[in-house]
This record gives C-alpha cells, sequence and structure tokens, in this order.
C-alpha cells in the first residue's frame, strides 16, 4: 500500500526473500518481522486482530537496497580470531556496520559471542558465508540471530 508507514523490526531484522509478517503498532505503521520472529509470536497471541499480510515489494533494477543482518559466533576465544572473521566478511565483500564482542570464561575454557551487523541486499548470500566462518579456526558456531 503506497504511503503506509512501514519499519523493519530490528529484533529479527528481516530482508528480502524471508518470509515476512506485518503487525500495525500503535503510532509507528506497521512493523515487519521474519515470519519465525518470537516477537511478532507473542504480540500475535496478545492482539490478533492487528496481523496483516505483507509481502517484499519489487524494487526497480537500479535501486540497491542494504539491509541490516545480525550474524552470530560462539568461538574458542583465541588472538587474532576477530581479524580472521574480518578478513574472511571483507573477502566476500560484506560490509560490515557492527560488531559487538565478548569474551567469557565457562566450561569449555574462553568462549568468545560475537554479533556482526552486515548489509546485505538479500539473504540468499548468507548461507554460504556462514558456512566459511564456521570453518575459521576454534568457531564453534555460526548462524544468523
Amino acid at each position: 500500500v503506497e504511503s503506509l508507514l512501514t519499519t523493519l523490526a530490528r529484533c529479527c531484522r528481516p530482508a528480502p526473500p524471508d518470509p515476512i509478517g506485518g503487525f500495525v503498532t500503535r503510532g509507528k505503521g506497521v512493523a515487519i518481522h521474519r515470519a519465525d520472529c518470537s516477537n511478532l509470536r507473542h504480540m500475535v497471541s496478545r492482539a490478533p486482530e492487528r496481523l496483516i499480510a505483507v509481502a517484499w515489494g519489487n524494487r526497480p533494477a537500479d535501486a540497491a537496497a542494504a539491509y541490516a543482518v545480525d550474524l552470530l559466533v560462539e568461538a574458542e576465544d583465541r588472538q587474532g580470531l576477530l581479524r580472521d572473521i574480518s578478513e574472511l566478511l571483507a573477502k566476500e565483500k560484506m560490509n560490515v556496520v557492527g560488531v559487538h564482542t565478548q569474551s567469557v570464561k565457562d566450561s569449555r575454557g574462553k568462549t568468545a559471542w560475537m554479533t556482526f551487523t552486515v548489509e546485505v541486499n538479500d539473504t540468499t548470500r548468507l548461507a554460504p558465508v556462514l558456512a566459511q566462518v564456521g570453518r575459521v579456526a576454534g568457531v564453534r558456531r555460526a548462524r544468523r540471530k
């Protein structure tokens, strides 16, 4: 619908071609969530009448859109880990717009939890990139948030 205020939810960061759902907010138009978003499920359980069907629109060929997506990495903490993952993302031409890292001591030694916010045109490239991140030395798990 033209001139309808829409926002992409920050909790699940939807990007094409993710299945999506819309939730009518109070004063902020329609919030677009991934269909599998736990926040969307919770809101719909409390107010099912506010759920609306939405779909990705067609964008003109000359319009490049960038969608922020969060990637979560759990790894054995070591020197150079952040550099190795950052270099891999740069080699794959993934624009990193945010990074949050935290190291904690746990039963497995020292674990690094990393969140990379990257910009993508669509999510089809994420699976192969996450597979490569998973092969970096010390990485236990790499997935989309």
